[in-house]
Parts: structure tokens; C-alpha cells; sequence
């Protein structure tokens, strides 16, 4: 389970705040990718905060309220990247950009940055690469919980927009049924049209 190990020892080094941050999205065929950072208050207790991947989506929900519930003290921000610029700048680029833009909308300056994954280029604050964060960290929990309710809501709205592909089953990721609507009804405007199983459907 993560904790709150890393920020206290890089709070006893002086660096305050802490944010963490973390990104949803990365692989799915459809969809934005979203990127949460957020900076929890000392003290704070969430039970049962996790890794996003390992909750089930109702447990996330209650998560996701009680991290941006008013006077919890938590600061937080949202970016999304959206598909189109996705594949315009790739999206190894395009995660990097939402993760820059969710820590710019933080309403503070982090002292440092506690970022889920390997490092990412040109980021604008300090930062501390850590692979499984979301493992580790509470703030990077906390980020992931955040950025995968969000970026699930969105699809649920597409999935109305859209209901030839279920999107509100699979969240735009590449399961045998999106595949095998993609072959039935090709693209829409929401798919990556960069990424190959979307090409490959393409009129």
C-alpha cells in the first residue's frame, strides 16, 4: 500500500509542497488522456487509497469524492490531452503535456513533483521519476485515482454520443468487441487515428 514515506522525507528536506502526479489513458484506441496532480494535506486519511488499477470503479468513485470534497484541504488539478493532438505529437508527448498542464493548474508553485513513471521531458518543476508510484506514493495514489474517474466519466459521455462502439464498457481501450466494432463501423472522431489497429480500420 502506498504512504506518505517519500513526501515526509523530501518535506525533511525542505521541498513543500509535494505534489504527485499521475496520468490515464495511455493506451487506449479512443478518448483523451487525462493527468491528475494532486498535494495532500498533512494528516490526511483516505482508507483503502490505492493504486487506481487495483479498485474496483465504485470503490474510485467514493476515493474521487473524498479527495476533492470542499475543506478536505487536498489542492488538485485535471488536464486532458485530446485525440487529435494526440496524433499530432505522439503520445508519449501528449501524456508529458497533460502532466505539465495538471500541475500548472494546481493554483501553487510544488516545490517538488513526485511523478508516476519514468521522467518526462521538459516538465516545468522539479520532479522525482518513481516507476510504480502509484504503489508508493499517497499523493501519486491519490493523482491516479483522479485522473482514471475522470477520464471514465468522459467516456461514459461518449458512450452516449457514440453507443455503435461501448465505449462504456471498455473505456476506448483495444477488448475483442471495440476491435471488432471498429472493423463494423471504422473510426469516429474520437479514436486515435494514428495508433494501428485504428489505421487499419480506416476507409
Amino acid at each position: 500500500m502506498p504512504d506518505f514515506a517519500i513526501e515526509n522525507q523530501l518535506q525533511s528536506e525542505g521541498f513543500h509542497p509535494v505534489a504527485g502526479i499521475d496520468e490515464a489513458g495511455r493506451g487506449p484506441l479512443a478518448g483523451p488522456v487525462v493527468a491528475a496532480a494532486v498535494i495532500l494535506p498533512e494528516g490526511f486519511e483516505a482508507d483503502g487509497l490505492n493504486d487506481s488499477k487495483k479498485l474496483s470503479p465504485a470503490r474510485r468513485e467514493k476515493l474521487h469524492a473524498l479527495i476533492t470534497a470542499e475543506g478536505s484541504g487536498v489542492v488538485w488539478g485535471l488536464a486532458r490531452v485530446e485525440p487529435e493532438d494526440i496524433d499530432s505529437i505522439n503520445i508519449l508527448k501528449a501524456t508529458h503535456r497533460a502532466m505539465a498542464l495538471a500541475a500548472q493548474s494546481l493554483g501553487v508553485v510544488p516545490s517538488m513533483t513526485l511523478i508516476d513513471g519514468l521522467p518526462v521531458t521538459g516538465f516545468p518543476y522539479p520532479f522525482r521519476a518513481i516507476v510504480k508510484g502509484d504503489l508508493k506514493s499517497m499523493s501519486i495514489a491519490a493523482a491516479s485515482i483522479l485522473a482514471k474517474v475522470d477520464r471514465d466519466r468522459i467516456m461514459l459521455e461518449y458512450a452516449k454520443i457514440y453507443p455503435q462502439y461501448g465505449f462504456e464498457r471498455h473505456k476506448g481501450y483495444g477488448t475483442k468487441f471495440h476491435l471488432e466494432s471498429l472493423k463494423n463501423y471504422g473510426p469516429c472522431e474520437i479514436h486515435r487515428q494514428s495508433f494501428a489497429p485504428v489505421a487499419q480500420c480506416a476507409g
